[in-house]
């Protein structure tokens, strides 16, 4: 059985930033009096090895009659122990923006597939960058349409694969009840945990990620001969004594993330001898694999796994033309890739990868 994906919604914050940009407001966060000169040039460069072109934000406003995008939420740091706002204001922002940008995921996602929000039974919804109770997921279900007899599932702290849980998730209720129609929405406000200081791994993260959120509306499906694309297979494996290569961990300021700068090296030995044998079991291989959604947690991530794999370039545009245009936004971005592969009539089947703490390697297959 397969997880038949009849609609895909993404959606952003109203107001961007170039990464130019961001990178002027970083120094005012990282760098203060007493920072040496070294690191005032390096922190631009890091941005600019990001991979990333522009971002959009939650913490972005525009006042009246401006024409130009500023923010007040992040103060620039008057002393090294300066770790801009507390936690709880950062998840104040968090409740206050998560419900919007779901609601219009969701809302684009039904419009695609064609589906009344009566139809929904289940909704999963995804999120590691902040929480709240009630969650969004009821501000989604209180729109016009929703049964309130909906089941609720959330994937909380799963890290940049979330959305790839999810989908596994909504495939056991779809593979478990032919009538099920399930909504999967990932929601990331990554902006939320800019980091103060001056540190190479959070300097790196704040380089990287955005704001976002995706939908996916999926039934069990029917028909062989439909040109919808269906999940048929769900793959996940821990690399043994990966822990502290990455993290994301609640602070004081926010969530701070680590980042090893072995990770590439980590997924080049170990992604292929995993994926191969995955692969296998559901009767296929990496060569018959025809298109790629990879998660892009940068660059150098992007091509640890074409050269892993083994496959050209070209395979990698997609991931690298979501990561230029909107960042890393964590769980919904690879959903972002789906919806351009979709949009292009790539080839398929195609193979869906995220990377997480653990380290952990997330797997889907689209045929």
């Amino acid at each position: 059985m397969s997880f038949e994906i009849l609609g895909i919604g993404t959606t952003n914050p109203e107001h961007s930033i170039q990464q130019s940009e961001a990178a002027v407001h970083a120094q005012s966060l990282s760098c203060h009096a007493e920072s040496t000169e070294q690191q005032r040039r390096l922190l631009p460069v890091l941005y600019r090895r990001a991979g990333v072109k522009t971002r959009h934000s939650v913490v972005l406003e525009n006042s009246s009659g401006e024409e130009a995008v500023r923010q007040t939420f992040y103060q620039p740091a008057d002393s090294p122990v300066d770790l801009g706002p507390a936690t709880s204001t950062r998840m104040q922002e968090y409740e206050k923006h998560a419900a919007e940008l779901a609601i219009t995921a969701v809302r684009e996602a039904l419009d695609s597939a064609n589906v009344n929000p009566a139809e929904v039974t289940q909704l999963v919804t995804v999120s590691c960058s902040g929480f709240s109770a009630p969650g969004f997921d009821l501000q989604v279900l209180k729109q016009p349409g929703f049964s309130p007899d909906v089941s609720r599932t959330h994937i909380g702290f799963m890290g940049c694969h979330g959305a790839l849980n999810g989908l596994r998730v909504a495939k056991s209720f779809t593979d478990n009840d032919p009538e099920a129609c399930v909504v999967v929405c990932a929601v990331e406000l990554c902006s939320l945990h800019q980091q103060y200081g001056w540190c190479p791994d959070k300097i790196v993260a704040n380089a990287l990620f955005a704001d976002g959120a995706a939908a996916v509306v999926g039934k069990q499906s029917q028909s062989s001969s439909s040109d919808h694309w269906k999940l048929v297979a769900s793959g996940s494996t821990v690399v043994p004594d990966s822990e502290e290569m990455m993290s994301w961990r609640i602070g004081d300021h926010g969530f701070e993330m680590t980042l090893s700068p072995l990770i590439p090296d980590l997924i080049k030995s170990r992604l292929r001898p995993w994926l191969e044998n995955w692969l296998a079991g559901q009767g296929t291989s990496i060569e018959e694999i025809r298109s790629w959604a990879i998660h892009p947690g940068g660059p150098r991530i992007l091509t640890a796994v074409s050269e892993a794999v083994g496959f050209d370039e070209e395979k990698l545009v997609p991931s690298r033309a979501i990561l230029a245009e909107f960042g890393n936004m964590s769980s919904p971005t690879v959903l972002f890739i789906l919806q351009r592969l979709q949009a292009t009539r790539t080839a398929r089947p195609c193979v869906m990868l995220g990377f997480g703490p653990g380290l952990t390697i997330e797997a889907a297959l689209v045929k």
